[in-house]
């Protein structure tokens, strides 16, 4: 790190000058960005901050007020400090409206009463400013070399947080916008100590900018993210303030862990591989135009215009304790598509069948005009089930005529098939009529749109019931349970009617909310139904 003034003092060339510090002494921890020898007055217009300003104050002017401007303009331009050597223009001390203006000002000041060369000054400071800024030069290429050699890898969040700890020596987490700790690597610290009301306490840190140090907390944290779409947050627990190096680490590690989200894949044999990459471009709309998507899929044989067009994604289904990771399930799942893909050719049905992600298999359907969709969707899945023997769910989305319409069938699909896989109850296939409102916020529970909308109703409620131990969340819940009844909910609250009425209109002032207001209401029903969704317990605050 930069030296302070205090190390500045301490180096050979000074002490030989005798220094004596005559006013800011409570700021020599200031830190020294360069060494600047001055004997103008307007010396501060020169200086862009973090300069220690040598002279003999030849120069400086006669009149109290012109030597108090002298320093508040030094101060103004955030020098780190003054240091005048007396004798040739003040001897034995330095005029009492200096002294006292940089003690107003909190700018540091040093006399030396001996000659001292300033050069030799200047060579020592700058020798160690250099030292300090080689050093960190080494050291980001040593974070680079490290954390790209991960990103090659594709290294597990679990990875990059274990080396990013045992570079810096201090805890790292990574958690996402609703303050859930997706992953931690304590450095040797109690994890029960280190997670103790993490919810509470990561909500009172929220820095202006994408990396910040929170002095308060201890805590340096940057955001995670990638295509201008945040999705967490990389926090590293600092006993003392962190310097360059810790800097550079926290956001090279959250660049890791943004690209390794971007960039997981598995291997697909080209077909699939084929298939899955115009399935991609029709959901990202990465064609310009939809006939472009349309020629794509006539090349591989599957002709999409004049058809209706039908979503669907299968799922494998895994015991509870079955990893979603790892060789033996992405093998599953790339046999999953392959055997989709014999039963859509032995039942004449061309499809585009591909793996949408790690878990899941995507089929794009054509069918002739006049052809309806559930009998086709019988028949793969009694075809499917027939050749591939592991448990699986099959879910559609909706019939769309075209491919502009793609997108929104899949996302259908996509959500009856990661409910349906938690509770499958034998159906051939699942459509979307099979899903609640519950089950569709539990699906979005890891949008980070999702999680910043129920920070955003909830957050100042939470903030406050954290701070103060209170329950105002749970009269919340109970009076929408009741359909807004106040008297029914008073009941269930097991509150008097004024006491329930009074927590209302608290409620409303934490907030600044209506709770008369409909949609209001409905915004934060939603949102409390949202964050059950992020609590896997479901615990009722």
């Amino acid at each position: 790190m930069l030296p302070t003034i205090a190390d500045v003092l301490a180096l050979e060339p000074v002490r030989r000058g005798i220094p004596r510090v005559v006013a800011g002494a409570d700021r020599l921890d200031t830190r020294v960005r360069w060494v600047h020898v001055g004997e103008v007055t307007g010396i501060a217009r020169l200086l862009r901050g973090g300069e220690l300003v040598l002279t003999t104050g030849v120069a400086l002017p006669d009149d109290p007020d012109g030597l108090a401007s002298y320093i508040a303009e030094l101060a103004a331009v955030g020098a780190s400090g003054l240091i005048v050597e007396l004798g040739r223009r003040f001897v034995g001390e330095l005029p009492r409206p200096m002294v006292k203006a940089a003690e107003e000002h909190g700018l540091p000041l040093v006399t030396l009463a001996r000659e001292t060369p300033f050069v030799q000054i200047t060579e020592s400071v700058h020798a160690r400013i250099i030292d300090v800024q080689l050093e960190e030069l080494r050291a980001s290429e040593q974070l680079h070399e490290v954390f790209t050699e991960l990103s090659v890898e594709g290294a597990s969040p679990a990875e990059v947080l274990s080396q990013a700890a045992r570079l810096s020596g201090r805890p790292v987490l990574l958690e996402n916008l609703a303050h859930q700790v997706l992953a931690c690597e304590t450095a040797g610290r109690d994890t029960g100590a280190l997670l103790a009301g993490w919810e509470t306490r990561s909500r009172a840190v929220a820095p202006d900018t994408r990396t910040a140090y929170d002095a308060a907390s201890g805590w340096l944290v940057t955001m995670v993210g990638a295509r201008g779409q945040d999705w967490g947050r990389l926090i590293l627990l600092c006993d003392d303030p962190p310097g360059p190096r810790d800097i550079v680490l926290a956001e090279r590690a959250a660049t890791t862990l943004a690209l390794g989200r971007l960039l997981e894949r598995h291997q697909e044999s080209l077909e699939r591989q084929a298939h899955g990459t115009i399935i991609t471009g029709i959901l990202t709309h990465a064609y310009a135009d939809p006939e472009e998507a349309a020629a794509r899929a006539r090349a591989v044989g599957v002709p999409l215009t004049g058809r209706k067009l039908i979503s669907m994604v299968l799922r494998p289904a895994e015991a509870p304790e079955s990893p979603l990771e790892g060789p033996e399930h992405l093998a599953r799942l790339s046999e999953l598509a392959d055997a989709t893909a014999a039963a859509c050719r032995d039942l004449r049905l061309p499809a585009l069948v591909g793996a949408l992600d790690q878990n899941r298999v995507g089929v794009l359907l054509p069918l002739p005009p006049r052809t309806f969709a559930e009998p086709a969707l019988t028949a793969l899945a009694d075809r499917l089930r027939v050749t591939f023997t592991t448990p699986f769910v099959l879910a559609a989305g909706s019939v769309v005529d075209s491919i502009r319409d793609v997108r929104r069938s899949f996302l259908e699909a996509e959500q009856v098939a990661d409910v349906a896989v938690g509770q499958p109850d034998g159906r051939p296939f699942y459509r979307l009529p099979d899903l609640r409102l519950r089950g569709l916020l539990h699906l979005l529970r890891d949008d980070a749109r999702l999680q910043t909308f129920a920070e955003r109703e909830l957050g100042p409620l939470l903030a406050y019931d954290a701070q103060r131990g209170g329950d105002l969340t749970r009269i919340l819940r109970i009076y929408l349970a009741a359909g807004r009844n106040k008297a029914v909910a008073a009941q269930k609250a097991h509150l008097s009617r004024p006491a329930f009425y009074d927590r209302l209109r608290r409620l409303e002032r934490v907030l600044d909310i209506d709770l008369d207001d409909v949609e209001s209401c409905l915004s934060l029903h939603v949102a409390l139904l949202a964050l059950e969704s992020f609590r896997r317990d479901n615990p009722r605050t």
